[in-house]
């Protein structure tokens, strides 16, 4: 961590979960002078959302590290943003990762951008994720933990939020967190790790899809263009999936969507095999370092948060797009899905997979 000092102030996201909490309680411990920051980003309960929950334990935690609690409602901003953006992608047949945005737009955006302007000289969140330095730039590093490591959903972040970020947690297993929860009675000590929909939680996704996009009936086809059932519209499904459709001829192996026909909504489904990809193309392209490497460059990729990591070799298409070709084929592989790019334990970028 950088040096510390009794003026070094420090904005730390309190979600009312066990790891913001322990997040903040390092960090206090090691000198700075800390505040807890709950952000309001959603406030329907309908949604499973327990943001009135997430708030009082929030609270209680700051009371019970005795430091100062503010409140930032986000909720309009996180509706244009975030929750736009994850309409829009699906009802365009592709899979958004609502996280990756919430990150931009909301904790590394408006709360970053916050921080700076009331005088914070850093901010701190409870991720999984290590920040270092080589050669005079920082880097973003996989959190020690590989069961927690939230690296993925930070590959949009660079130069300026690393140079002002902590993350407490990097060097930490999570049963190291759930030991020092324990023994030092913070309140968020025995809630149970937050999942789904960041800031909204775990909610049914076509529930949540269906109050913008209607229904709209279509064939299913296999590989060999037979009609073998029927869905209710291709944006409501993704690749790979195996569930949520159904078919009347059915081969006895398990199906699986492996293609999607926006325009004439034809939703194509086969076996594993069929869902599998080696190479694709990656655009919207972000390098951390601010600077993309020299390509072509051999590293890990990742298609899903904490999915294997998959030995392949980057080749430039032009100034923003990228051939990305894989060692061993991926199943599932998603347009709108982020394909983040590791060399070793250092995130160099990622981008959006067409």
């Amino acid at each position: 961590m950088p040096i510390i000092s009794k003026h070094t102030k420090v904005a730390v996201g309190l979600s009312g979960g066990v790891d913001s909490a322990v997040a903040a309680y390092l960090l206090k411990q090691e000198g700075y002078d800390v505040t807890g920051v709950y952000l309001q980003c959603w406030d329907r309960k309908a949604d499973g959302c327990d943001s009135d929950k997430d708030k009082i334990f929030a609270i209680r935690n700051a009371k019970h590290l005795e430091i100062p609690f503010l409140h930032l409602n986000f909720t309009k901003e996180y509706k244009e943003r975030v929750i736009s953006y994850f309409y829009s992608e699906y009802q365009a047949g592709r899979t958004p990762n609502p996280d990756v945005m919430c990150n931009k737009e909301i904790k590394f955006g408006l709360f970053f951008d916050w921080a700076q302007k009331e005088g914070f000289d850093f901010v701190a969140t409870g991720h999984y994720a290590r920040v270092t330095t080589a050669a005079g730039k920082f880097q973003l590093v996989k959190g020690v933990d590989d069961s927690k490591d939230q690296s993925y959903f930070l590959y949009l972040l660079d130069q300026k939020h690393l140079a002002k970020t902590l993350f407490p947690l990097g060097e930490m297993y999570k049963s190291q967190v759930r030991k020092i929860a324990d023994k030092e009675n913070l309140p968020s000590s025995k809630r149970p790790d937050s999942m789904g929909i960041c800031f909204i939680g775990e909610v049914d996704i076509k529930k949540f899809l269906e109050e913008r996009i209607e229904h709209k009936k279509g064939p299913i086809k296999n590989s060999s263009n037979e009609i073998i059932g029927e869905h209710d519209g291709v944006w409501f499904y993704t690749i790979g999936q195996r569930h949520g459709f159904n078919v009347t001829r059915y081969s006895g192996k398990p199906l699986y969507v492996i293609r999607k026909n926006i325009k004439e909504n034809v939703l194509y489904v086969g076996e594993e095999d069929e869902a599998m990809s080696q190479d694709f193309s990656v655009s919207d392209l972000h390098w951390i370092s601010g600077e993309p490497p020299r390509l072509p460059i051999d590293c890990n990729v990742r298609i899903r948060h904490l999915g294997s990591f998959i030995r392949g070799t980057i080749k430039k298409i032009n100034a923003g797009m990228v051939e990305v070709e894989l060692k061993d084929k991926a199943f599932g592989v998603s347009p709108g899905q982020s394909a983040v790019f590791y060399k070793d334990d250092v995130v160099l970028g990622g981008g959006i997979i067409d």
